[in-house]
């Protein structure tokens, strides 16, 4: 098992140079649901978080209603992979969402990006705007290099309460 210290960094390179992620939910009738989203991610030192901006009445939003549980994997042609099992939290206050916005429409390109090119999203306080909080319980990154050459060190963390 690697430090979270250790690959959370190495999971936010990875992620955000892919910048488009599979995430998978759960459905109410138990079958997953998979989707393409744009998940920008955050390490503090001590914390890995990711954010999603996404529409608080989407058939998504009603699988994380059901069940937080999301699984998120990024994938290149070179065979890097990385992956995050997390808790989906929704952000409702209207100060989150602001803070949220702000940080989509700083981050540097290609992750970040002006939310009003979604169409009716024209301010954080918008009904149409929401945004998922990620919180990690496992993370795995593994590079293509390890794949296809040996080269390369497989990563996994897991906050054990899996």
């Amino acid at each position: 098992m690697t430090d979270l210290s250790t690959i959370a960094p190495a999971f936010v390179d990875m992620a955000h140079s892919i910048v488009w992620a599979t995430v998978s939910t759960v459905h109410p009738s138990g079958r997953p649901r998979s989707r393409v989203l744009h998940p920008i991610w955050e390490w503090d030192g001590e914390r890995l978080t990711g954010w999603v901006a996404t529409r608080p009445d989407s058939p998504k939003a009603a699988d994380i209603d059901h069940r937080p549980d999301v699984s998120i994997t990024y994938w290149h042609p070179n065979q890097d992979t990385c992956t995050a099992d997390c808790r989906a939290v929704w952000e409702t206050t209207v100060e989150e969402r602001r803070v949220a916005w702000d940080r989509f429409e700083s981050a540097p390109e290609p992750v970040g990006y002006s939310p009003t090119l979604i169409p009716g999203w024209t301010a954080p306080d918008v009904p149409s705007f929401g945004v998922l909080r990620l919180e990690p319980a496992w993370l795995r990154v593994f590079p293509g290099t390890l794949l296809l050459r040996g080269e390369g060190e497989l990563l996994t963390w897991s906050t054990g309460d899996d």
